[in-house]
């Protein structure tokens, strides 16, 4: 039976590679686990990852820094707005002490029975970190933030949508969501299993200009959702496309994980993701080196000298738990 393990990691494109590597690491307290670039297109780009203590799928934040490059996006209606991140309950507190003294403005927000902070990156994408009971993934406990209060991982989506109905039909009857919850303009519904990492909020936004697709800081690029394998992967595309949804990208295989991407009704680009069957993360470093040498695609290895010369070098801060670990990559 086709289905989907709850999300997988979510991809957003941001402006300064060292601003994001510093709010992610030295303020969010994530562990750093993967530095290369964008697999697609002629033009280097970093592609940086985040994750909580194992990396698990659900609990993964890559990024793509635009500023050396130029491109600006536009944040508006049709688009994913919400990064949301699941932190344990009763830290909210402690999250609004620690981004103060980092000088990031936060907003007290309840939403669907949540209490929840919102902030936002230095690129402008919005971040609600959301209290979440008996939750089994592990913070990272080496980044300055206490396990008693780390980021255990993703919480779900907010995407702003004009009109929500083609939305819910889409998640309801093509992509396995159930429990719908409905506040004045906010629909959340769950994706698949488990119950962590798996929400989707329909946010109606009528007062907005549609946000960009392409690649541009200051925008979401894509959410990812755990296929399990590959063979369920195939199976949940050919249902969709049996359903009419005819534009799922064929496979691509991204190293750590193996995906096609399909643009939903309401805007935001969805990935079907698997990670990799020989290895993942670790495929390439061991679980120690995670995010200590620059990693490049085969077909982009003979270039890397070209490469390293036009991208900024970026400095991982000091971990103050972890002394060892080489600070500059």
């Amino acid at each position: 039976m086709p289905h989907i393990n709850g999300s997988h990691h979510v991809t957003l494109s941001v402006g300064d590679a060292q601003e994001d590597v510093d709010f992610h690491v030295k303020v969010l307290g994530m562990r750093f686990i993967k530095k290369t670039v964008l697999f697609d297109g002629g033009l280097p780009i970093y592609h940086l990852y985040y994750s909580n203590a194992a990396g698990d799928p659900s609990a993964v934040i890559t990024t793509f820094p635009w500023k050396q490059a130029g491109l600006e996006g536009r944040r508006g209606t049709n688009q994913a707005r919400e990064n949301q991140l699941a932190v344990p309950a009763g830290s909210l507190n402690y999250w609004t002490d620690r981004l103060g003294s980092f000088g990031i403005e936060t907003r007290d927000l309840e939403a669907l029975g949540t209490r929840r902070l919102a902030f936002d990156h230095p690129s402008g994408i919005n971040y609600q970190l959301v209290e979440v009971e008996n939750d089994p993934r592990v913070g990272y406990p080496k980044g300055g933030v206490g396990g008693e209060h780390a980021i255990h991982g993703i919480y779900g989506v907010g995407i702003h949508v004009q009109n929500p109905e083609n939305m819910v039909e889409f998640l309801g009857d093509s992509f396995y969501s159930r429990d719908v919850k409905e506040e004045g303009e906010r629909f959340q519904l769950a994706v698949g299993t488990p119950e962590h990492g798996n929400n989707v909020e329909l946010v109606v936004n009528r007062t907005e200009e549609p946000g960009t697709w392409r690649y541009g800081s200051g925008t979401f690029h894509h959410f990812a959702w755990n296929m399990d394998n590959l063979e369920n992967q195939a199976e949940v595309k050919f249902d969709l496309e049996g359903i009419g949804y005819t534009d799922v990208s064929d496979l691509k295989d991204r190293t750590y994980f193996k995906s096609n991407y399909m643009r939903t009704p309401g805007g935001a680009l969805f990935e079907l993701a698997v990670t990799h069957e020989e290895g993942g993360w670790t495929c390439d470093e061991s679980p120690e080196e995670l995010g200590s040498r620059f990693m490049l695609p085969p077909h982009w290895e003979d270039k890397r000298d070209e490469i390293m010369q036009k991208l900024d070098p970026v400095t991982i801060p000091t971990n103050p738990t972890d002394a060892t670990r080489p600070t500059t990559l």
